[in-house]
């Protein structure tokens, strides 16, 4: 499976624009069969660079997060339903969304220790609109999607033997601005974590 990943990152990024619309389709894609995000977001960073990498992820991940929306509200509701009664602290975010609406979205999107695929679904049974969803969403993503993408470029710049062309001064910046992110990435999940918490034990 790696290996095939590894191929078609390769081939989408050599293939231009179609390229990256197929990226974004698989990502699409990934999250309706509840496959990891996280190989992708890593290797559009290897793939891409930081920043398309980080545009094209931030892509998918929204979009792939709303046809999983969609599903869990009028294709799967059954089925989703089903789901969540087996894990408990889905039924209390779901029922403190009634409350909170998209912060409630956008607190979860912080935080990295809940699903994200299946949360998709979840949120389909609440009565969030789609339009704020979406924006929660997206926007709550960001900080992890940057701090995957980022290490999935560095890694990228290493193994295509990058780090021979970089001075030490250039490796220093790269090793700060990674260390910095990943401090934000994890203050950021850290303080939604307990705000996440208060508001479901709230509920």
């Amino acid at each position: 499976m790696r290996m095939f990943l590894a191929s078609a990152l390769a081939w989408t990024a050599a293939a231009g624009p179609l390229g990256q619309a197929i990226f974004v389709g698989l990502y699409v894609l990934a999250c309706v069969a509840f496959l990891p995000g996280s190989v992708l977001t890593l290797g559009a960073g290897a793939a891409f660079g930081l920043w398309k990498g980080f545009l094209l992820v931030s892509a998918g991940s929204a979009l792939g997060a709303c046809a999983a929306f969609l599903a869990g509200r009028y294709l799967l509701r059954d089925w989703v339903s089903r789901r969540l009664e087996t894990v408990p602290i889905f039924g209390a975010i779901v029922g403190a969304v009634g409350q909170e609406g998209w912060r409630m979205v956008f607190l979860t999107r912080l935080s990295p220790v809940l699903p994200f695929n299946l949360l998709n679904y979840a949120y389909g049974l609440t009565a969030v609109g789609l339009g704020e969803y979406a924006l929660a969403s997206w926007i709550g993503m960001m900080p992890g999607t940057f701090l995957y993408v980022y290490l999935g470029a560095v890694a990228g710049e290493a193994a295509r033997g990058g780090a021979w062309s970089r001075t030490p001064a250039e490796w220093v910046l790269y090793a700060t601005g990674l260390a910095a992110t990943a401090v934000a990435a994890w203050l950021i999940g850290r303080r939604a974590k307990r705000a996440l918490a208060s508001k479901v034990t709230a509920k």
